[in-house]
Formats: structure tokens, C-alpha cells, sequence
């Protein structure tokens, strides 16, 4: 009897065990997924580059944030009022705790904006027009500007909250200034109030993320942890997809889109991008770096610049460098977004031998040689466009050295820090790509790329070349702060038509958001290219 009551009892246990560890891996959702470049640092101020705070905003959280369909909605604030049209008034929301345990209050907001807009940080441009963040209580935070600003909302809302007391402790008050390639604490370490919390960073390897149990919203995911891998060669990073070691891709080659489309158990995920991706010169040096003309700057000189944008054939690059998944934009703006001008969006003609006329009379009959940064792992195909302009160049006489290099020593070569906004980048042309994510309005993109680097307006801090238009800036200026729609547009209007008849710059293209995944994957995709793993869900 009691032997009978041993075997049933041992073999009820043993049933219950294997039925546990046969759950276990159907409960466990763990998530891989790969990208061509690494997120570079944990601190959410080090860069203001779409890949980098995409995946810093699943630990930190702004007051706002954007829902599925890129409307802002209450994250760490609950509610905004404007008692007056410069004070923005943000109400917090209460009982929320950082992963490291510390309560969320208001001296966290107004030290993190400090913080972000001060030394080291990449993402100051979003504080130009504020005057004073203030507490006004512990669960009440003002900020007053200079000006009406009416996008402040929107351009706070990616700004991540830190712990004020996390960062002193750690000697972090700072942001470590990426462009010199400093580190504290907080590159390597994270400690935020969103819905998952770093488990391990391996920089250029992998970093694991995990749910945090005590977020405040409720999870729409269904994740026991996130691991990020940095794949960088693109044949092995869609071979992982196929073989099923990670379950999504976030850069997708245009060349292999179909085989994964043609996989069964695989699905890709395509749709127009915010970002234009654009060719830039240096206007600011008197001299360029690594070129044979001595004395002056080629680019200075309209006719060199306009040389240069005839003799890029953009629907050659769609064709054959992005397989059509590419929509070339004269606009330094995409469709879709706020202040985008479809009858202004007319490139001027490729004609590489008007191109040659135009260097003749310039005073360059037989080209010049210069040199070309490109990112190599930054962008769709970036290092194969950047080849076929040193090809199509070479056709009318200029020569391109190439350097293309990873992200992480791109950007640290080209970008401003606001400490140094005024001093050029020792660079001649270049490569970079730009979406308005903050406020998906074309003032961003006047403020960051187009208006004069300025360390007294703070504006221009991604103009790596330095183009300076004094009636542009007036102009920049005045459509920050109007309200009245009409007259805004009809600024807007006056100022893209400025740039485009300088040749400021050479638009290219809205490259096209390809992401590829499992099947039993579900994700929302954002035409900024955010990835928010809190819509993540695996069946």
C-alpha cells in the first residue's frame, strides 16, 4: 500500500516536471534580431541618429511618445497645459520607479534636460528656443522659452528621462562626447523607466535587454527577453533570417528581398522611409582637406556645386544600386511630412555635359581631385551609392578618393557638438541621411541641416559643410515660431526655393524601410524607422 502510494505520488511528480519543461520553451519568447551596425552607446543623448535613440527609447521614455500611428500620446507626463504661449507646463505622472528602484520626480526631468541640452550631448538642438526648465512641484515641471515654439511637445518627445541621482552617483552628469570618443558610465550601462532594462552590453557583439516587471503601462508585448546582435556583413545577417538563428532583420539589402519574400516561414515588411538620404559639401573651410586644389574652395562657388548635382544620375542609383526601392526627392524633405512641397520636389536635369561646362567656368576644365566619407553600415547600400557617385563624378573629371568607414568613426569625423558648432569638420563631401522624427516637420530640417551653425542660436548643428544663407536663417527663424498656417507655408515655400537655387546640398533619395522577420513575429512598422519593441508580439 504504501509502496502503491510512493509509485502514484513519484509518478504524478514526474508527470508535472515534464509537463513544466515542456512549457517552458513555448512560455519563453525570447526575441534575436540583427542590424548591419551597432546602437554605439546606452546613453540616449550620445547621438541624434535614428537607430541609436530608436533603441535607447525601450529603456528611457520621454514625458510623450508616439503611438502606432506616430501621434504623440502621455508617456512620463500625463498632461500639458500652456498657461501663457512661451511657458509649457507638464503635469508627471506619479508611482513611477527607474529599473534601479529610484521614484520618478520632477528634479529627474529638469536635471535630464539639462543634461541633454548641455556639454557632450548630441541632441541639444532640441532645447535652442528654451529659456529656463524649472520644478514647480514634484510632480509639476515648466519649461519657459524665448520664443513661441510651438513644436516643443514634439521635439521633447524623444528625449529620454535619466535619474538624476543614478547619474551623480555613477559620475555620469554628462553626456561623454562621442566625436572624441569618451565613455562614462552611462555609454555601457543604462538605467531608465521603460518597458524593458539592459541585462548585458557587449559593444559591436551583442546586448540583451529583459521585460521590466515594475513599467508602468501595460505591456502589449509578449517578451522574456530581447537580444540584439551586430551582423555586419549583409550575406550572414539574412543567411541567420533564413536559418532561423535570429528571428528579425532590421536592414535588408534591396537585392534580397525577394529570396526572403520566396522563403517560406519568412516575411518582409516595406514602406517609404521619413529619411533622405543626400550628398553634402564643405562650404565653410577656405581650403578643403585631401585635395589638389590649393588656396581656395571649389565649393564655395555656386557653379562647382550645381557641376557636381548634374552629374548624379539618381534614377541610375534606384535602378541598380537600391532595386527600385528608392523614391529620388529633389526636397531635402520626404513625402508625408509637414511642409513637404510636391511641385518644388523637380530635380534640375542629370546632364553630365552641362556638368563639365559648369567646372570649365569655374575654372576647373579638367576637374579636381578631392576626397568622399561615406558610412558603410549606416544606411540602405550607403558605401555601394557612395561608389557609384566616385564613378559617375569620374565621368566628368573630378576624381573621389573613398574613405568608408563604420558609424561609430563616421559620425565621430563629420558631426558638431554645440561646444564646437562653429569649427568645420575636417572634411570636403560627404554622405549623411536625415529624418525629422522629432517633430516630422520640415522646420527640423531647416534648423539642423540648413540654417548657419551658430553657437550662439544653437542652430545648424548638423550642417557638417557649413552652408550659410543669412535671408535662409531669417527665414528658418521666423517659420519656428508662426502659427498662422498660410503664412507659414508661404515662408516655407520662399526658403526651400533659397537652397535649391544655392545647390546647398544634393538630395538623392527617401530610401525605402525594409525590415524582414519570421512569420510568428508580429511588428509595427514606422516610417521613421523606429523599432518600439514594446509592439512586439511572438506566437
Amino acid at each position: 500500500m504504501q509502496r502503491s502510494k510512493f509509485l502514484k505520488a513519484t509518478l504524478v511528480a514526474a508527470v508535472a516536471t515534464v509537463a513544466l519543461l515542456g512549457a517552458q520553451p513555448a512560455a519563453a519568447k525570447t526575441f534575436k534580431w540583427a542590424n548591419d551596425g551597432d546602437v554605439n552607446s546606452m546613453d540616449p543623448y550620445a547621438r541624434n541618429e535614428t537607430f541609436l535613440l530608436s533603441f535607447n527609447l525601450n529603456m528611457y521614455e520621454g514625458l510623450f511618445r508616439r503611438d502606432k500611428n506616430l501621434k504623440l500620446e502621455p508617456a512620463l507626463a500625463t498632461k500639458v497645459e500652456m498657461p501663457s504661449p512661451t511657458v509649457w507646463r507638464w503635469t508627471l505622472r506619479q508611482g513611477v520607479k527607474f529599473h534601479g528602484g529610484e521614484p520618478f520626480v520632477a528634479d529627474d526631468v529638469v536635471f535630464s534636460y539639462g543634461r541633454a541640452a548641455g556639454k557632450g550631448s548630441n541632441v541639444a538642438g532640441n532645447f535652442v528656443s528654451v529659456k529656463e526648465v524649472r520644478k514647480v512641484s514634484e510632480t509639476v515641471v515648466e519649461i519657459e522659452t524665448k520664443y513661441p515654439d510651438p513644436l516643443l511637445n514634439d521635439k521633447l518627445s524623444q528625449i529620454g528621462i535619466m535619474s538624476k541621482s543614478w547619474a551623480e552617483k555613477n559620475n555620469a552628469q554628462f553626456t561623454a562626447d562621442m566625436t572624441k570618443n569618451e565613455e562614462n558610465f552611462a555609454t555601457r550601462n543604462s538605467n531608465g523607466t521603460g518597458p524593458f532594462k539592459l541585462k548585458l552590453r557587449e559593444p559591436d557583439v551583442r546586448t540583451i535587454l529583459e521585460p521590466n516587471p515594475t513599467w508602468w503601462d501595460k505591456p502589449e508585448h509578449n517578451l522574456t527577453e530581447v537580444i540584439f546582435q551586430r551582423v555586419a556583413n549583409d550575406a550572414t545577417r539574412i543567411a541567420a533570417l533564413l536559418s532561423g538563428e535570429v528571428d528579425m532583420v532590421y536592414t535588408v539589402p534591396p537585392q534580397d528581398t525577394d529570396r526572403i519574400k520566396r522563403t517560406a516561414g519568412r516575411k518582409v515588411l516595406e514602406a517609404p522611409e521619413t529619411r533622405i538620404v543626400f550628398l553634402g559639401f564643405n562650404q565653410q573651410l577656405d581650403e578643403l582637406p585631401d585635395t589638389s586644389v590649393k588656396g581656395k574652395n571649389p565649393f564655395k562657388d555656386k557653379r562647382v556645386r550645381e557641376a557636381f548635382y548634374r552629374a548624379v544620375d539618381v534614377e541610375a542609383i534606384k535602378r541598380t544600386v537600391m532595386r527600385g526601392q528608392s523614391r529620388p526627392s529633389a526636397l531635402m524633405i520626404g513625402t508625408g511630412l509637414n511642409g513637404y512641397d510636391q511641385a518644388a520636389d523637380l530635380r534640375p536635369k542629370f546632364d553630365p555635359e552641362m556638368s563639365k561646362k559648369l567646372l570649365a567656368e569655374a575654372g576647373y576644365p579638367n576637374g579636381f581631385e578631392t576626397r568622399m566619407d561615406c558610412p558603410n553600415d549606416r544606411y540602405v547600400n550607403d558605401e555601394a551609392i557612395c561608389q557609384a557617385t566616385v564613378a559617375m563624378l569620374a565621368k566628368v573629371g573630378i576624381k573621389i578618393n573613398l574613405v568608408a568607414q563604420t558609424r561609430a568613426k563616421y559620425f565621430a569625423q563629420i558631426l558638431r557638438t554645440a561646444s564646437d558648432i562653429e569649427k568645420s569638420p575636417q572634411i570636403s563631401f560627404y554622405m549623411l541621411g536625415w529624418s525629422p522624427g522629432a517633430t516630422y516637420d520640415v522646420h527640423n530640417v531647416f534648423e539642423s541641416l540648413i540654417q548657419t551653425p551658430s553657437k550662439a542660436s544653437g542652430k545648424g548643428l548638423f550642417n557638417a559643410g557649413g552652408y550659410s544663407n543669412k535671408a535662409f536663417d531669417a527665414l528658418a527663424d521666423k517659420i519656428e515660431q508662426e502659427t498662422d498656417k498660410a503664412k507659414r507655408d508661404a515662408m516655407i515655400k520662399e526658403a526651400t526655393k533659397i537652397y535649391l537655387d544655392d545647390f546647398a546640398y544634393i538630395p538623392l533619395h527617401q530610401q525605402v524601410v525594409v525590415w524582414a522577420a519570421k512569420d510568428n513575429v508580429d511588428l509595427v512598422q514606422l516610417s521613421d524607422n523606429y523599432f518600439p519593441l514594446r509592439f512586439v508580439k511572438m506566437k
